[in-house]
């Protein structure tokens, strides 16, 4: 009989969605309720791969060479790749905007190593969004336009099907508007709970 698979949930949104605090909210609800899981945060496995070729400010590594990038994202699919909890829910984006235009945060080499179950896209309105970014001073966000923020997500809704079709796995869309966090999170608590 063949072994338990590793279930891996890959779950994105544009910088100022609130993807993190639904993805932290959704996790804590089912450990409480007993669920094993492991919440892994891809920008933070690079950045501690970053450490060691001296980046010290997360924020830094998407102004980094592509070649810097490509090697940092290739170092953290592995380690998490090797992960061997049951359910792995990954935090990450879907692209990095750079000088050179739009650049894949999980081409296809990576997302095939990751091998998801399920794909997320966690969104909200652009004017949500600006707002959001405006009101974060926990992290240093490249402020843009409202009408860059609606580009970005058309960008995202193109990205997570060509990713479907890429994997195999199904996507789910969440909508994260003002006022509304208990319900994606619901939603999100939801869709976790298929994957166990």
């Amino acid at each position: 009989m063949e072994g338990t698979r590793k279930k891996t949930v890959i779950i994105v949104g544009v910088p100022g969605v609130g993807k993190s605090t639904i993805i932290s909210n959704a996790t804590t609800t089912l450990q409480n309720k007993g669920t094993t899981l492991n919440k892994v945060v891809f920008g933070s496995v690079m950045f501690e791969e970053a450490k060691k070729l001296g980046i010290n400010d997360r924020d830094q590594i998407r102004k980094q060479t592509i070649d810097v990038q490509q090697r940092l994202q290739n170092m953290a699919a592995d380690h998490i790749s090797g992960l061997n909890d049951s359910i792995v829910v990954v935090d990450t984006h879907l692209f990095i905007k750079t000088r050179s235009g739009y650049y894949p945060g999980l081409p296809m080499n990576l997302i095939l190593k990751l091998n998801p179950e399920r794909l997320i896209l966690i969104t909200a309105d652009s004017e949500e969004i600006l707002n959001r970014r405006k009101n974060d001073s926990t992290r240093t966000r490249d402020l843009i336009s409202d009408d860059e923020i609606k580009r970005d997500i058309e960008v995202s809704l193109s990205m997570i099907s060509s990713l479907s079709i890429l994997t195999g796995a199904p996507f789910e869309i969440i909508q994260n508007h003002d006022n509304m966090i208990d319900s994606a999170t619901s939603l999100l608590v939801e869709l976790l709970e298929k994957s166990t």
